[in-house]
């Protein structure tokens, strides 16, 4: 992520030299779409990675490589967009967050609104080149995508509504590759529920203190005290469902290597989150990151070797 960033500063100087004025605002719809905090893609790419790896038995087409590739990047930062958009009159109230562009005024509400539609679209026009099932799929996925900024206002659950929205590109992937929703995608989409659940929570533990205050709903806030150990639970189910779905795939040795790695992440994160301060929680959060990665090395190698 520090590369990234590097690229993206070297970028801005390109372009605040060539043209100062686009330049000047580029930054606020950066940080609207969290161009430059790239956790959210990878959280979301490495399971869509993942199931495209299963679903072609290897190495899939370049073709739908670019195509989730790059729509994972394009839907991830329309739902940041739609968030902030939502988020409008909480966000400032809230410690980590009180200086995203919409608050300070680098962003109007109008602009964040219309950046989740653009993107969107441009997402859209990348599927019109995969089969209708997943086309079809699609139109759930943006909607799920638009109503979870919302839900945490009505429920205590917004991080199953974001767990199902993070998850629809494992089946998009599964059909985008076979044309069908074979029984173990079903069960991928299930475990990566579970994940999302379980580090989405870590992240709500960060605001917990000012979501009280302002009367926004999470998992953290429901779960309380037992925060702790109920994503330690949500987290072996989701390795009981990845095992599951391993005895149904036939991966091998290197499959479950990297759930060992996945498990020994889980470990740093009990760790990580032992006092419940904002600092450890969203260290565990970003831990997230390498859990994602572990997998995907796993399903990678067995079709690489097999």
């Amino acid at each position: 992520m520090n590369a990234f960033n590097g690229i993206f500063d070297k970028s801005r100087a390109w372009l605040s030299a060539r043209f100062p004025k686009f330049a000047q605002r580029l930054p606020g719809f950066v940080q609207l779409t969290r161009l430059d905090k790239p956790i959210g893609t990878f959280l979301l790419l490495w399971p869509t990675l993942t199931a495209l790896w299963i679903a072609a038995q290897g190495f899939p087409s370049f073709k739908l490589l670019f195509i989730f590739c790059l729509g994972t990047w394009l839907m991830r930062s329309a739902g940041c967009a739609i968030n902030d958009f939502a988020d409008a009159n909480i966000d400032g109230d809230v410690l980590r967050t009180e200086s995203r562009p919409i608050v300070t005024g680098k962003v109007t509400r109008k602009e964040a609104l219309l950046t989740f539609i653009v993107l969107s679209l441009l997402g859209f026009v990348l599927l019109l080149f995969t089969n209708t099932l997943t086309i079809q799929l699609s139109f759930f996925a943006v909607a799920v995508a638009a109503l979870y900024p919302f839900m945490k206002r009505y429920t205590n659950l917004p991080q199953v509504v974001l767990g199902i929205a993070f998850s629809f590109g494992i089946l998009m992937a599964f059909t985008a590759v076979q044309n069908e929703l074979p029984s173990y995608a079903w069960l991928l989409f299930v475990a990566n529920c579970l994940w999302t659940v379980a580090y989405d929570t870590q992240y709500a533990m960060v605001d917990r203190e000012y979501d009280l205050k302002i009367g926004v709903k999470s998992t953290a806030i429901l779960f309380g005290d037992a925060d702790r150990v109920i994503i330690a639970m949500l987290q072996g189910m989701f390795i009981l469902a990845l095992l599951l779905a391993a005895g149904q795939l036939g991966l091998g040795m290197f499959f479950y290597l990297g759930v060992l790695a996945a498990i020994a992440l889980f470990y740093k994160q009990w760790q990580l989150t032992k006092s419940r301060g904002p600092e450890g929680c969203f260290k565990a959060f970003l831990n997230n990151h390498r859990v994602g990665a572990a997998i995907f090395a796993g399903v990678f190698l067995h079709y690489l070797f097999s």
